[in-house]
């Protein structure tokens, strides 16, 4: 008879899948990052090789910050099982009360004139607070008056965009505050040095992580990867972080500014000398707001209660939780990163216009359901709807650089929305996570 047993060698196949088990990655957040990678080696090919240049990373990563804000909190939202179509008017409305701060009534009302100390503190403060406001009020409407969350924003939708456009009068409103402007990151970086020291605290971070979740899994007596396993994953946030930092170091400032600088300090420019632009101070933003929303969502009670509700409002409000003052809560939170987006986003035009956060309902939904959040509820993660964000604006920043029309770039991303909650729902069958 001829033995069946296989020998006590692993064949190739069983090798590779010993090393993803050990690994322990996440499937989605694979094919998030090989869906960015091949659109990102796509449209490097289709412009030869302009696509991936240091300037233009630097632009894209500016460019998604403010969409990528507020899909973090787009999560919350549709983690429990709502929706915020008013996303971008809110945006919208936060960027005329900022504006007309700036521009007409501190200068107005209290003599305040741009370049005064008082008039980028004062100005963010107001746009965060109109945002936190209005968005209270949606959690009101929804949770405790039972209106449904998508007539409530699409109200807003309408109301709060047009709202902004008499309060400003459909002007454009400029110029703004200098300091104000470093916040959009076009024009406010850290520089190379402050860049790498950023990079480096990030990186031992990284690895500290990975270090204390398998220290915590071994004290508790939990299953651990293999020491390698843990190291090769520390190992690739090091890289990518520090990776991520050289390509924006790499993009120098123009020399012609550069000059101007050293002559507002009354130097003389060297021959030769060349300074990169480092990491963009809306990029710091971003992090810090990635970081909170994290820790609120894994380490609070207020993140337990929305992914509990999410997964059954009955037995969440059967339970105890207050879920009318939580859909409050999370709307609240939704319209303060609205007007964080809004300083953002203004702050990188230089300007409030009219037509600022069109669109972006479509963006940000798009980017949270790209990342991984279920519209049924009850999953989703932070890092997931950054990534989705970065994806979109990789998509269409890429159409753009080719050439693609500004409408076929809007069909290509209502497609690319349909076909992500496609690809969620045929995942949630396969894993049985319905």
């Amino acid at each position: 008879m001829t033995d069946s047993t296989q020998p006590s060698g692993s064949t190739p196949a069983q090798t590779k899948r010993n090393i993803f088990q050990s690994l322990e990655l996440d499937a989605r957040l694979l094919g998030m990052i090989g869906a960015l990678i091949a659109i990102a080696i796509g449209f490097s090919i289709a412009t030869g090789g302009n696509f991936l240049t240091p300037r233009n990373i630097f632009n894209l990563t500016v460019q998604t910050v403010s969409v990528a804000i507020m899909a973090t909190g787009m999560v919350f939202v549709i983690v429990t099982r709502n929706i915020d179509l008013s996303v971008g008017a809110l945006l919208a409305i936060c960027s005329a009360v900022i504006a007309m701060m700036q521009a007409r009534w501190l200068p107005g009302y209290f003599g305040f004139e741009l370049g005064s100390p008082w008039i980028a503190p004062l100005a963010v403060i107001s746009g965060l607070l109109i945002g936190t406001l209005i968005g209270a009020f949606n959690g009101v409407l929804v949770g405790y008056q039972k209106i449904p969350a998508f007539i409530v924003t699409l109200g807003g939708f309408m109301v709060w965009r047009y709202s902004g456009w008499f309060l400003t009068e459909g002007q454009t409103i400029a110029p703004l505050d200098p300091t104000f402007n470093l916040l959009g990151g076009a024009e406010g970086t850290l520089g190379e040095f402050w860049s790498w020291i950023v990079g480096i605290v990030a990186s031992l971070a990284a690895v500290w992580s990975v270090y204390k979740a398998r220290r915590n899994r071994t004290e508790h007596g939990f299953p651990t990867k293999p020491l390698w396993a843990d190291g090769t994953i520390a190992g690739v946030f090091v890289v990518a972080i520090l990776g991520f930092v050289a390509t924006l170091n790499a993009y120098n400032i123009p020399k012609g500014k550069m000059r101007r600088i050293f002559e507002a300090r009354g130097e003389v420019m060297p021959e030769g000398f060349t300074q990169g632009h480092g990491l963009p101070i809306s990029v710091m933003i971003l992090i810090v707001v990635a970081v909170v929303m994290t820790v609120v969502a894994k380490k609070t009670r207020l993140g337990r209660y929305i992914f509990a509700t999410g997964g059954n409002p009955d037995a969440a409000e059967l339970s105890g939780i207050n879920t009318r003052l939580l859909t409050v809560k999370i709307f609240a939170i939704m319209g303060f990163l609205c007007g964080l987006s809004a300083i953002v986003a203004q702050a990188r035009l230089q300007s409030h216009t009219t037509d600022i956060g069109t669109l972006d309902e479509l963006r940000v939904i798009a980017a949270a359901v790209i990342g991984g959040t279920a519209l049924a509820g009850g999953a989703g993660t932070i890092y997931g709807a950054i990534l989705g964000a970065m994806i979109m604006q990789s998509l269409t920043s890429g159409m753009g650089m080719v050439g693609v029309d500004s409408p076929l770039q809007n069909i290509v991303v209502g497609a690319v929305l349909v076909f992500a909650v496609w690809i969620d729902i045929v995942y949630r069958r396969k894993t049985g996570d319905v």
